[in-house]
């Protein structure tokens, strides 16, 4: 069996899996967000933070519950990190210096996981479960609570509540990532994951000599790292280490995981919102971005003009021969699709254009199929972007879901849109045009451009995959990168809140002759060409002095 026969049927049974969880789990999600009864466990949790489940939220009450939690969880595990050092369990290591430590905390509570540390030499078992592991729990809850509330948003008629912030993300949480997280953590140890407490040990190598290694709750962390598309690893080479992902079959099992609560939203989107078909339409243009990503990147890293390659049987350097080519192409398709920012390979090790594939998956918004309930917002608001598309075409005022999308929809949209760009932009020309900056490039030309840009897109898209070859435990990235990470979290969730609550206020809309019926193909390939031209038009340019200027000259 050759190779890419390797790739496409890892693919379809990647695909085969995903399909048989789909209805299943995205009914359940749909059940657990619009349940009226608490759980013990829930009734319990509300107590001890002071909150009423049953009291409804507007908007703002929903933004001000959202970000009090989220500023809460930045200060402890910054406090964590700095007490490292006379906490149990810290394995030696020192405390962690405050740019790092703002950074890292910035990184776990925005849902990011972007690493400019080494896991195995900077953290011990304190701060690596009771601090990012947390993290990687109720980050993921407050995207999906985020995506519940858009839904709602459009579902519900002459109301400006939302629900509740506390009951959506302990509902996530307890009724949803928790569960998942113990089954995935079982399988994955049963795999030949790590799940211990040691401490730090020496392992022989083959080459001869031995290397300290330190144990850790491995295949519990890796379970929610990708579960709830965080991303951060224990180990500084994250899923390419053999103690977090040994062998093929937990490589395929990892993007499983990765995908599956994205993937399943768009079911729980159809349920909610009352017509399944419309998350049909949601998931199909997911889909298919998804699948045209994955075979651009599986052909840039296949077919070689240079003979080594070609003799090699495809782009090896910077890849795991246990998951070889395509395995690596998969996973590097769907972490940067998603906001996981989790890697099996070096990505900077990419030919030209396959790095710039993975780049574009980030700045397209990581919306095919996305985050966990980042990936639903961001691809709703798009919806609303191609009905106002449409809407000019035809010269008729836009309609989504039975709603109207008014001028002021339409602003909350483009704000949505433009806040992560100019993060990305602006940040990348500042470290370009200072000299400080550029000291980080490990590499010279259109290549370190790239790690630069690739750099800021991965923080303020919330994906927290490194290009490698740029040095960013520098005071200047440590502290820029956690500014993009917090501003390209909480700003889109503003505007996608505040687009909620406008929506949540208004009558329904008759359908009539002239409605675009957005549960269509017609629609979904609309959906399509309006996210593939906003993200050209955005990075074309940025990407044509980096990743194509680099592909091109080869």
């Amino acid at each position: 069996m050759g190779p890419v026969t390797a790739g496409v049927l890892q693919a379809l049974a990647l695909l085969g899996a995903l399909a048989l969880v789909y209805v299943p789990l995205g009914d359940h999600m749909a059940r657990v967000y619009s349940s009226a009864r608490h759980l013990r466990v829930e009734r319990w949790i509300y107590r001890a933070v002071g909150a009423d489940p049953d009291t409804r939220m507007r908007w703002p009450a929903y933004l001000r519950a959202l970000l009090a939690f989220s500023l809460a969880g930045v200060v402890l595990l910054y406090v964590l990190q700095r007490l490292q050092g006379v906490l149990p369990g810290s394995l030696g290591f020192a405390s962690v210096p405050p740019p790092q430590a703002f950074n890292t905390a910035a990184s776990f509570v925005t849902n990011t996981d972007w690493q400019s540390y080494a896991g195995e030499q900077t953290l011990g078992h304190v701060v690596q479960t009771g601090g990012l592991a947390v993290q990687n729990f109720v980050s993921a809850a407050v995207g999906m609570a985020v995506a519940i509330a858009l839904v709602r948003g459009f579902a519900h008629t002459r109301t400006a509540e939302l629900g509740n912030f506390w009951a959506d993300l302990v509902r996530g949480v307890v009724r949803v990532l928790l569960p998942l997280a113990v089954v995935a953590a079982l399988v994955l140890a049963a795999c030949g994951v790590v799940q211990n407490f040691a401490g730090v040990h020496e392992v022989g190598q083959f080459t001869g000599g031995a290397r300290q290694w330190d144990g850790g709750a491995v295949a519990s962390q890796e379970a929610i790292k990708v579960l709830g598309t965080n991303g951060g690893g224990y180990f500084n080479a994250n899923s390419a280490h053999p103690f977090e992902n040994p062998t093929p079959f937990t490589n395929l099992f990892q993007v499983f995981l990765l995908l599956v609560i994205p993937v399943a939203l768009t079911r729980t989107f159809g349920v909610l919102a009352g017509s399944v078909r419309q998350g049909y339409a949601i998931l199909a243009a997911t889909a298919v971005i998804w699948a045209g990503f994955l075979a651009l990147m599986t052909w840039t890293e296949f077919a070689h003009r240079e003979g080594a390659l070609r003799i090699a049987g495809g782009a090896l350097e910077g890849k795991e021969v246990r998951f070889g080519v395509a395995g690596s192409a998969l996973f590097a398709v769907s972490t940067t699709l998603t906001s996981t920012g989790a890697v099996d390979s070096a990505h900077s090790s990419y030919t030209g254009l396959g790095g710039g594939i993975a780049l574009l998956g980030m700045a397209l918004g990581e919306i095919a199929p996305g985050g966990a309930g980042s990936g639903l917002y961001g691809m709703l608001i798009m919806a609303v972007i191609a009905v106002f598309l449409a809407g000019l075409m035809v010269g008729r005022t836009p309609e989504y879901l039975g709603k109207k999308i008014g001028p002021r929809e339409i602003k909350q949209a483009a704000l949505y849109l433009l806040v992560t760009p100019a993060l990305v932009l602006v940040l990348t020309a500042l470290s370009m045009a200072l000299p400080t900056p550029r000291h980080s490039m490990l590499n010279p030309g259109a290549h370190g451009f790239t790690e630069v840009l690739y750099a800021f897109t991965s923080a303020a898209n919330n994906n927290g995959s490194a290009f490698a070859g740029l040095d960013a435990n520098t005071d200047w990235f440590n502290t820029t990168t956690g500014l993009a990470m917090l501003l390209g979290r909480f700003l889109p969730i503003v505007f996608v809140l505040a687009l909620a609550g406008s929506l949540a206020g208004r009558r329904p809309t008759p359908v009539t002759a002239g409605t675009l019926r957005t549960e269509k193909p017609l629609f979904a390939g609309l959906l399509v060409g309006t996210i593939l031209i906003v993200g050209a038009l955005t990075y074309v340019p940025a990407l044509a002095l980096g990743p194509l200027a680099e592909g091109l000259a080869r």
